[in-house]
């Protein structure tokens, strides 16, 4: 006999339905808490608000969409002018198209 998965329990409110809801936090407790408080309580658990490590910090600073810097760079970025029916033929074959470039000249190379 097959198992089968449980049914997903699944419950949808309404904006209103939310709000008339009793917020299970104690607000008036963490209105009083002082910047202490808040940094005992780091330090006592730091799955709470792990270090930050500095890879961490550097994709903060990267605009969306930016590559990080290649840990060993092995590629020069280059201007290179391509007949036009040339570049249609490696876009057409989709993602990766200037990789393939890279191997059509690779292999020209004879490696």
């Amino acid at each position: 006999m097959p198992k089968t998965k449980p049914k997903e329990r699944i419950v949808r409110y309404t904006q209103e339905e939310l709000e008339r809801m009793p917020s299970r936090t104690d607000w008036a407790r963490v209105d009083a808490m002082t910047d202490e408080d808040i940094a005992r309580q780091i330090a006592e658990d730091p799955d709470v608000a792990p270090e930050w490590t500095e890879e961490e910090d550097q994709m903060l600073k990267r605009k969306p969409g930016q590559r990080g810097a290649q840990k060993t760079p092995t590629k020069e970025s280059i201007t290179l002018r391509l007949d036009r029916d040339v570049l249609a033929y490696f876009r057409a074959q989709g993602a990766g198209w200037q990789s393939r470039i890279n191997e059509a000249l690779r292999a020209a190379m004879g490696k």
